[in-house]
């Protein structure tokens, strides 16, 4: 892993445990983005609309609403951004119902935070019923609390999701490490005061405050995640 300015991050030293780790979803502990893309293709298709898998990397992590309004235009479609997202999920959850895109090492983290006792939330845009059937492919204890697009009013990048995840959990977002695949949610987590592990996979995510790096979730482990340097500025570091 490396830190925001490209430097390594030490793992084998002890540097504080995170109260609970909070996880995005999409591209994050999933790879859907390209189920995302092949939604909004067939949505524009069937409205005479434009829209090209170049321009669905624009709304990576967007609040789902959010993205309808923005491709409603792009796409110059006369659709209501509610009829799109409705559409665009019942796209998504037939192509997640058949095979659910793990991305590679998330579960396997997933298994290890959950083995050494720290609590972790689902912090998501996609809705309730989009989140269910992944939900339902995990131990049903995983995800302590679960933070979806569809029960905040304002969505990533806007902190809100975060620190409602965080008051879930009974503990302050400035002691949580978020892990993000995109600069929209990781401003989010940013924004609320955690600390960002960005793992990013189909888009790029800038250096920028509080965050951290990573190419890959292969390989982390419970203890490399509770040792990534904390950046917020209410925690002390031991050691």
């Amino acid at each position: 892993m490396t830190d925001p300015d490209g430097g390594q991050v030490p793992t084998g030293r002890r540097i504080d445990s995170y109260a609970a780790v909070l996880w995005d979803m999409d591209g994050t502990l999933v790879d859907t983005e390209p189920y995302w893309t092949v939604a909004e293709l067939a949505l524009a298709e069937r409205y005479g609309g434009r829209w090209s898998a170049e321009q669905a990397l624009d709304v990576v992590g967007f609040d789902l609403l959010d993205a309808a309004r923005h491709m409603r235009g792009r796409m110059g479609i006369d659709v209501a951004p509610e009829r799109m997202v409705e559409e665009l999920l019942d796209d998504v959850i037939e192509q997640v119902e058949r095979e659910v895109p793990w991305r590679h090492g998330s579960r396997e983290l997933l298994g290890a935070l959950r083995q050494a006792g720290v609590p972790c939330a689902l912090v998501t845009m996609s809705y309730t019923r989009f989140v269910k059937p992944i939900v339902d492919g995990l131990p049903p204890d995983t995800f302590s609390a679960v933070v979806t697009g569809d029960s905040v009013a304002r969505g990533k990048p806007h902190p809100e999701p975060y620190l409602l995840a965080a008051r879930r959990l009974d503990v302050l977002a400035s002691e949580c490490l978020a892990i993000e695949d995109s600069d929209t949610g990781a401003t989010s987590a940013a924004a609320a005061g955690c600390t960002v592990l960005c793992a990013p996979l189909h888009v790029a995510v800038p250096p920028g405050p509080r965050r951290v790096f990573t190419d890959t979730l292969v390989g982390l482990s419970a203890e490399t995640i509770l040792d990534v340097p904390d950046h917020g500025r209410s925690r002390s570091h031991a050691g």
